[in-house]
């Protein structure tokens, strides 16, 4: 009797699968492109990305990477559904496409740099393509300035939307003072609101009361 590859893989469920296999085949179509301008595109799957020429210590692991004559290609599987996430000027797409340069911008004609990001349960697939020209500026001008900021303890911290998948969010103390102005705002807003509502008060006494 023959059993199935995945009986006992913990985490495995068929939407899993699914998606899996759609991302595989995504991948697939972009290295048949890549044959179109080169016979033997380089594939790589799961490789270390090392940008710490821009970024101290950084590195990260591209899915897929599809080097070819002219185009460098990043490919980005996001299984989770949470955040719909954007490949145009997403910087960790342009981080992963610095460390595919340092592997094979001296071996390959590079010009063109093209970034995608796979989020099936979100059918999502965003593509971005920049210049090399224009990664590079952003690596030295925006990029490896601010990076070494952050690794001299130095520079400003910005608390926003993206803190949300920070692993110290928990205990940064600029995100606490962001809720908390957020909180504040919203507050204000719903007595404004309350005081409106009241028969008893006119405009100006609401502003009066809110300052």
């Amino acid at each position: 009797m023959r059993r199935r590859a995945t009986e006992n893989l913990t985490y495995y469920n068929e939407e899993m699968e699914r998606c899996a296999v759609e991302y595989a085949t995504y991948a697939y179509e972009q290295v048949e492109k890549a044959k179109v301008a080169c016979n033997d595109p380089i594939v790589l799957i799961e490789q270390k990305l090392d940008f710490s020429r821009w970024v101290p210590e950084g590195f990260g692991t591209g899915d897929c990477v599809i080097v070819s004559d002219g185009t460098l290609s990043v490919i980005d599987f996001k299984y989770g559904k949470g955040v719909e996430v954007l490949a145009e000027n997403n910087s960790q797409m342009k981080l992963y496409a610095l460390g595919a340069l340092e592997l094979f911008d001296g071996i390959y004609d590079i010009s063109a740099v093209s970034m995608a990001i796979f989020q099936p349960r979100r059918d999502n697939i965003s593509e971005y393509a920049i210049s090399k020209e224009e990664l590079l500026r952003w690596a030295n001008e925006v990029l490896a300035p601010t990076a070494q900021l952050a690794a001299n303890g130095k520079g400003d911290f910005k608390a926003g939307e993206h803190c949300r998948f920070c692993k110290v969010r928990a205990t940064c103390r600029k995100l606490a003072e962001y809720n908390l102005l957020s909180l504040v705002t919203i507050l204000n807003h719903l007595l404004r609101l309350i005081i409106s509502k009241s028969p008893l008060s006119s405009p100006k006494q609401t502003n009066s009361f809110l300052g």
